[in-house]
């Protein structure tokens, strides 16, 4: 291949991807080296990566097309590159959470997640940017579709990888809005399934009943070959429970029954989104017509945001102690003041929160009879100019605060030409459906958009 070609293998998806590699119309080898060379290209750019070894990652191609070649059993995702945050432990790649508090840490082994992708074939390409400790603080990152506009956090890179034909594929954690936002920003498909599906046994630990694993892709068919082979129990996780897996890619590939309902929701901080995203899912609803009805979040859960603060940051002043003890000098200022906020919580308010998180959850039960899906904002706007934030997660906040399985589709465009996206949030445990109810929503659009150009 010349030097174009390895660069043009970078435009697959990564179905199109792992369709090459069983075909024999490309090697891993191919295919890594086409994502290093567009990295190479693009990263003084968009900064997606804390850790690259190009030749580990060659071994690692080189390997598993020998067990092709050998005629060895291969698993769901052999040959697919794929980044990795920086907060998911690698034993054979540094993981440093984005603290140089940090900085040099090794882990001994993999997280769960990245053993469950080595086992399902795929190739750790590298680490991506992480902010500080998975908060607030930014990292190097910016996006690709503007460098001067935030990619969002806190998984910044890899959202920016995959947007940039990095790597097809990249994994995320998200405890407030770290996948959906950044996924969002950058305009390719995040998806956030549901609490306790994905283990997360080696993984920063920010808040045991919030902290869930996500996924960047640049199709709904590649998150769903991505996510599945890394669902199930793990004797690591307590929240992960002995059940079948979900058949993600199974169900996401079929036409729904009947043409799906939407519960458009204007959650009780719509007011903060800008004009031209109320306009847009405005219109949105209008089009879907009869199949989409209005829902309005119940009064008492508008405390649901108050509750995931209290939450989130009790646990990160329990979790992150002994690096404020050492180094809070070292630490972002928005992050000490997490922390100091959270050494403030009463453990009854604690306590009284957690129990929030069923009922809030159970309280969907009744919307979901009636629809498939609620759609609503993934962020206020598009990306927002400057490095200096990440932009806000509060359109995230009630979603996982319930552990509802949640994707964003970058469908709608800003009037600067950012994407924006559309938010589809199911019912806990039912992420199969919400990702088939996504691609019929991505159709569908894609129809509208064809009809209006002719």
């Amino acid at each position: 291949m010349s030097a174009n070609d390895l660069v043009d293998v970078t435009s697959l998806s990564a179905v199109q991807a792992l369709a090459a590699l069983r075909e024999g119309r490309m090697s891993a080898e191919d295919l890594v080296r086409g994502c290093l060379a567009r990295i190479q290209h693009d990263e003084p750019r968009v900064q997606a990566w804390a850790f690259i070894d190009e030749q580990r990652a060659l071994e690692q191609a080189r390997n598993v097309d020998r067990v092709r070649r050998e005629g060895h059993a291969t698993g769901p995702l052999h040959g697919l590159p794929v980044g990795v945050k920086d907060v998911i432990d690698t034993a054979d790649m540094p993981t440093e959470d984005g603290t140089v508090l940090h900085a040099g840490r090794r882990p001994e082994y993999d997280a769960t997640v990245v053993e469950r992708l080595r086992s399902a074939g795929a190739i750790i390409l590298g680490k991506t940017v992480a902010t500080e400790l998975a908060t607030a603080s930014p990292g190097k990152t910016r996006n690709p579709r503007n460098p001067q506009h935030t990619p969002g956090g806190s998984s910044s890179g890899s959202a920016a990888a995959v947007a940039a034909h990095m790597v097809p594929a990249a994994i995320g954690t998200q405890t407030n809005g770290s996948v959906i936002r950044p996924a969002a920003y950058c305009g390719v498909y995040g998806y956030k399934p549901s609490f306790g599906l994905v283990p997360r046994q080696g993984i920063l630990k920010q808040s045991r009943p919030l902290d869930q694993v996500g996924f960047f892709a640049r199709t709904l068919e590649d998150l769903a070959i991505v996510a599945e082979p890394l669902m199930g129990y793990d004797d690591g996780d307590p929240d992960t429970r002995p059940m079948a897996r979900p058949r993600l890619c199974e169900v996401a590939l079929q036409e729904p029954p009947l043409a799906p309902m939407f519960a458009f929701t204007k959650t009780p901080n719509w007011d903060d989104t800008e004009e031209q995203t109320r306009l847009a899912f405005d219109e949105v609803a209008q089009a879907l017509g009869a199949q989409c009805m209005s829902f309005n979040v119940p009064a008492v859960f508008g405390e649901a945001w108050s509750w995931h603060r209290t939450i989130m940051e009790a646990d990160i002043a329990r979790n992150y102690e002994a690096d404020y003890e050492r180094g809070r000098e070292q630490m972002s200022a928005s992050l000490r003041e997490q922390i100091e906020r959270g050494r403030q919580v009463r453990a009854i308010d604690y306590n009284n929160a957690v129990d929030r998180i069923r009922a809030t959850c159970t309280a969907f039960d009744e919307i979901f009879e009636r629809c498939d899906a609620i759609l609503t904002a993934a962020t206020a706007g598009p990306a927002p100019h400057g490095l200096e934030s990440t932009g806000s997660p509060a359109f995230c906040t009630l979603w996982t605060f319930a552990g509802m399985p949640a994707v964003t589709l970058p469908l709608l465009h800003a009037e600067n030409g950012l994407p924006m996206g559309i938010q589809l949030v199911g019912r806990r445990g039912d992420d199969a459906r919400l990702l088939r109810t996504a691609r019929w929503l991505v159709g569908w659009v894609h129809r509208l958009e064809r009809g209006a150009a002719e």
